[in-house]
């Protein structure tokens, strides 16, 4: 038996927090005032996703849907710093789209193959060792380490292929994609034989060859979730082009020129940019005809007059087949590559606590400043970049950061301690 085939699924994926730094002190026979030397926190882990091309489906992730990397360790004595927290990494089909399940917005396409880290670890917290001056000698405070990236994360996979084959269940995509490829799908004479998506590599020559995919089970109505066209009308949005599929024959008593509208609605219905993808509309079963070839010279008609190129086929036969892949290459090479999606997601600005919260403490010339809001605020900040580094400033100065520096007295060349960032004030 098949095993499911899961293309869509919603996950909650979380980085490991970072280790609180160490205040320890050196502690050594003969050393007097060894001083200072609590270590570093670690770093939390980060929660990596990974293109696996062994995998045609989401089907490890159905049954677990949390996922945690690991925390980072506390620093300690000696000025040892704490482990790094473990990252983990989730293999994915190539071609999955990773969404911000709130908005809906695309973080990345896995396509190219290339890692996409979706929630990165959080800072370890500096040990005492870090906050010794000439005038405070034994610090004995350290800060926590800053929480990890959380994120409920929608997986959806869309397959990459150049060619679909589209059309009613039993016209025989099943059977021509074995012909033409090297895929072995399911071949049965019944509804619904092909229960999931399949891939095969069609190789025309020298050089030339395209990535062919069976789309199952679309039938009148599966754009509002009818049979299981719904799953996988999905998978036709990467192709750049379609093969449809009519089974001109008779046998089960349907009309072709009804069957290749029906499936052309629910293509609009889906999307109206489906309705204008390049189609070849291939007649099949035509060696079933016998003397009757009224069927094939109607739909021959209704399709030619909508400006589709058409193709007599027989599959089980092979007749024909070669000709029609021959045309499917030639009408790849006009037409745009795969479709990759951008990533629009635009991170929310950290709303956890409150401005009004911030803890201020004063040691000497240096001002200690930590609170909810703060830490998920430094966490989201990218300090090696310029403008993100002014979006920080901005974010305080309209929180009124500043002001209540100043209410204390703040003075110009004091320092600024905000967790694991340091600055030097000017007014």
């Amino acid at each position: 038996m098949a095993s499911p085939f899961v293309d869509k699924v919603t996950v909650e994926v979380k980085a490991g927090k970072g280790g609180d730094g160490a205040v320890a002190f050196h502690r050594e026979k003969y050393v007097a005032a060894g001083g200072p030397d609590g270590g570093d926190g670690g770093r939390g882990g980060d929660v990596i996703f990974r293109v696996d091309d062994h995998m045609s489906t989401l089907m490890d992730f159905r049954y677990k849907r949390k996922f945690a990397a690991g925390n980072g360790a506390p620093g300690g004595g000696k000025r040892c710093t704490g482990k790094d927290g473990e990252s983990i990494v989730l293999k994915v089909p190539r071609g999955t789209v990773i969404r911000d399940s709130e908005s809906g917005a695309v973080m990345h396409d896995m396509s190219s193959g290339r890692d996409f880290t979706v929630c990165r670890g959080g800072r370890g917290g500096w040990g005492n060792k870090r906050f010794a001056t000439p005038t405070r000698q034994t610090p004995r405070f350290a800060k926590p380490g800053l929480p990890g990236e959380a994120h409920t994360v929608t997986l959806e996979l869309k397959l990459l292929a150049d060619v679909g084959l589209v059309g009613f269940p039993n016209v025989g995509k099943s059977t021509l994609l074995s012909v033409v490829s090297n895929a072995h799908p399911k071949i049965a004479n019944y509804h619904f034989t092909t229960l999931f998506p399949n891939l095969g590599v069609v190789y025309i020559g020298e050089g030339q060859s395209f990535v062919l995919a069976d789309i199952p089970g679309i039938i009148a109505g599966a754009s509002e979730g009818a049979g299981l066209g719904h799953d996988f009308l999905r998978h036709i949005d990467r192709c750049r082009l379609l093969i449809h599929l009519v089974d001109v024959s008779g046998c089960e008593g349907r009309d072709p020129v009804e069957d290749f509208d029906a499936i052309c609605e629910e293509l609009k219905a889906w999307g109206p940019e489906l309705a204008g993808r390049p189609q070849l509309v291939a007649a099949n079963k035509c060696d079933l005809l016998g003397g009757d070839r009224s069927n094939l010279e109607r739909l021959r008609s209704h399709v030619e007059a909508l400006g589709f190129k058409f193709f007599e086929l027989s599959a089980a036969t092979t007749q024909g087949s070669r000709e029609l892949m021959l045309a499917a290459v030639r009408e790849l090479e006009h037409l745009p590559p795969v479709t990759v999606y951008e990533a629009d997601y635009v991170p929310p600005e950290p709303e956890l606590g409150s401005p009004d919260d911030i803890r201020i403490n004063r040691d000497g010339g240096t001002w200690y400043c930590e609170g909810d809001w703060l830490s998920r605020l430094v966490a989201s900040i990218n300090f090696g970049d310029y403008e993100s580094r002014m979006y920080f400033d901005r974010r305080l100065r309209q929180a009124g950061f500043f002001d209540r520096l100043e209410a204390e007295g703040i003075s110009d060349g004091d320092t600024v301690s905000i967790y694991d960032i340091e600055f030097e004030y000017q007014s």
